[in-house]
């Protein structure tokens, strides 16, 4: 075991079994030491233990130094996750300021995935820090194992009579009267407040005293709320006591009390109820597998109900309290030394089996955008490709040694960075809508809807995807390639653009006429061999496909000067009645002929009249 000391030298106990690393005392956060993370006199004595695992208790100074031990040594790493820190941002957050709690607890976040992320292995002691570290991303395997008890300990079969009367006396604990405590830091996280507010509330006929056993840097604090309540007589701070009297301390008690909501699992509770003591507590996710409201305690929401339970708890016959004393310890076995030995160990023998198969990065190349790692280990070789972003924010670096849960996470992802970059080659090729890359996602990849509505944000906060501005520019090279707005309209709304999108970019577009006619003139000039009414009829139908519409279209035509379309009219009638000859005369003769020409030329929209004169100034072989 490493662990830290007061003081400069490092020094192993007497049997040689524990090297304790000097450091500095931090008087303001519950005496902690602190020590540098980096020993290298201690390091060259773990290289000579020859260690098949390493096991961090803590994410700093200690914590740190065995992730560098681990890391130089090639030694397989285990941590356990104990402290919920986004509780403790107050402690830096000296001006109560949100947007410092806020940046506190990001960091807090980034702190503990780098921490857990260095781990092949992370023990959480309940689900709901599981479920906290689970937020925070990691990339390694989490393991829920309940931090084991001696409960042998705090057996009420060990209890010493003498020692109990004597506590309860020092305390003034009357034997009719029910002694409450508390064990634990006093500290603002532990909410003590809200516990001594509601003993003040008691009535003066309650038979309950409350006994605060620890130390902190709220004492000060809490004795001065106690007299501000005039609680002096109900409510008493004992003070620190060591690991040794604390079982004496629970068994002269008649329940425990606690009202914080920053537990990882909740150690003195555990305690409490392996010695029988019945537990009140506010409801947390981590008290839920421990307090069973009815059979093993009362949950209470604030102040007042808290007073409904300590009287409800006073009510309770001998019979009634035996039962749940009996409950509390049956509870609370599976929090046994035994049981939390067998579930480490198994993560130890996982854990080295593992670290012996590990990937090391032998390569890393960088291709464009993303990454490519070059994988190898005794026996194989992979090849996985990463995001840029992912490769800098999981601190991958060549020589590194990849976990399980680390390689089956980058290939989870694999698909969604190709996906992604595919996006982007197309985008750089073809302005894109969100429509678009949603389609090309779903029928191009085996990307889930999460996914690819991921890959859609990530490329909409990279501005690379805007519909907006692809509608802006869409509708102005339309305009340009003279199509009309119908035209554009429907163009728009196949590529996914809302109609109250397109709507409130056409609102900002000029009405103008100017396109329609130069689109009209350049089909006008193309149509210089048609009759007058065959030449409208293709001005009209062209600029109604083209996107104009009906209004725009008749105003134009209206507007063309077809002067010289009606003086060549007899001209373009000729040469069609005689293409019609042509085509028709090896298929017909006669008055057949004429009838085929005549239909032919109406059809391309001349006069009956006028086909009559050029039919009968035709020479014609009649029968």
């Amino acid at each position: 075991m490493f662990a830290p000391r007061k003081g400069v030298v490092n020094e192993w106990n007497e049997d040689h079994d524990i090297l304790r690393l000097g450091g500095i005392e931090l008087k303001q956060l519950y005496g902690y030491i602190l020590t540098s993370p980096v020993h290298l006199t201690a390091l060259n004595e773990i290289r000579k233990l020859d260690l098949d695992i390493i096991h961090a208790q803590t994410e700093f100074g200690v914590g740190i130094f065995a992730r560098i031990c681990a890391s130089t040594l090639g030694i397989p790493l285990v941590s356990t996750y104990h402290t919920t820190y986004e509780d403790y941002t107050h402690y830096v957050n000296l001006i109560h300021s949100n947007l410092v709690d806020t940046y506190a607890k990001k960091a807090v976040a980034r702190l503990s995935k780098l921490y857990g992320d260095s781990s092949l292995r992370v023990i959480s002691p309940s689900q709901k820090t599981k479920e906290l570290l689970e937020k925070y991303h990691l990339n390694t395997g989490i393991r829920v194992i309940p931090t084991g008890l001696p409960l042998d300990k705090f057996s009420i079969e060990k209890e010493d009579h003498e020692k109990t009367k004597q506590i309860r006396k020092e305390y003034g604990i009357q034997e009719d009267e029910r002694m409450i405590c508390y064990v634990g830091r006093i500290a603002k996280e532990k909410a003590l407040d809200l516990v001594i507010e509601g003993f003040s509330l008691l009535p003066s006929s309650s038979k309950s005293k409350l006994v605060i056993i620890g130390k902190g840097p709220d004492e000060r604090h809490l004795a001065d709320l106690i007299k501000e309540y005039h609680a002096e007589s109900r409510i008493l701070l004992a003070g620190p006591k060591t690991a040794d009297q604390v079982p004496d301390y629970y068994r002269g008690s008649d329940a425990f009390i606690s009202a914080s909501l920053s537990e990882t699992q909740g150690m003195t509770f555990i305690e409490a109820l392996a010695s029988g003591l019945p537990l009140f507590a506010r409801e947390d996710d981590v008290l839920k597998e421990i307090l069973v409201p009815e059979e093993t305690g009362w949950f209470f929401k604030d102040k007042k109900d808290l007073v409904d339970k300590i009287l409800h708890f006073e009510n309770l016959s001998k019979e009634e309290y035996l039962t749940i004393q009996k409950a509390c310890i049956e509870h609370v076995k599976k929090y046994s030394s035994e049981t939390f030995y067998e579930g480490v160990l198994q993560v130890y023998k996982e854990s080295i089996d593992e670290y012996s198969n590990q990937y090391t990065v032998d390569d890393v190349k960088v291709v464009k955008d993303y990454v490519q790692l070059i994988l190898k280990n005794r026996i194989d070789e992979k090849r996985l490709i990463i995001s840029m972003d992912d490769y800098y924010a999981q601190g991958i670096r060549k020589g590194e040694k990849l976990s399980t849960s680390q390689i089956q996470s980058i290939e989870k992802n694999e698909e969604r960075v190709r996906a992604y970059h595919a996006c982007l080659r197309r985008i750089a090729m073809k302005d894109r809508t969100v429509k678009e890359i949603r389609d090309y996602l779903s029928k191009k990849t085996e990307c889930g809807d999460e996914t690819i509505e991921g890959i859609i944000q990530n490329l909409k906060d990279k501005s690379l995807l805007n519909d907006e501005k692809y509608c802006e520019n869409f509708i102005s090279t339309m305009r340009l390639s003279l199509f009309g707005e119908n035209r554009i309209r429907r163009e728009l709304k196949k590529k996914g653009i809302s109609e109250e999108m397109i709507q409130s970019l056409f609102d900002k577009q000029p009405d103008d006429l100017d396109q329609v006619r130069s689109y009209a003139n350049k089909i006008h000039h193309a149509l210089n061999t048609e009759s007058v009414r065959m030449t409208k009829r293709k001005i009209k139908t062209k600029l109604l496909q083209r996107g104009y519409s009906l209004e725009e279209v008749n105003t134009v035509i209206n507007e063309l000067d077809f002067k010289k379309d009606e003086i060549n009219e007899k001209n373009n009638l000729v040469r069609c009645a005689l293409k019609a000859r042509k085509r028709y005369e090896k298929k017909y003769t006669g008055t057949q002929l004429r009838n085929a020409i005549y239909r032919y030329c109406a059809s391309q929209g001349y006069n009956s009249e006028e086909i009559y004169v050029i039919l009968d100034e035709m020479e014609w072989d009649d029968d």
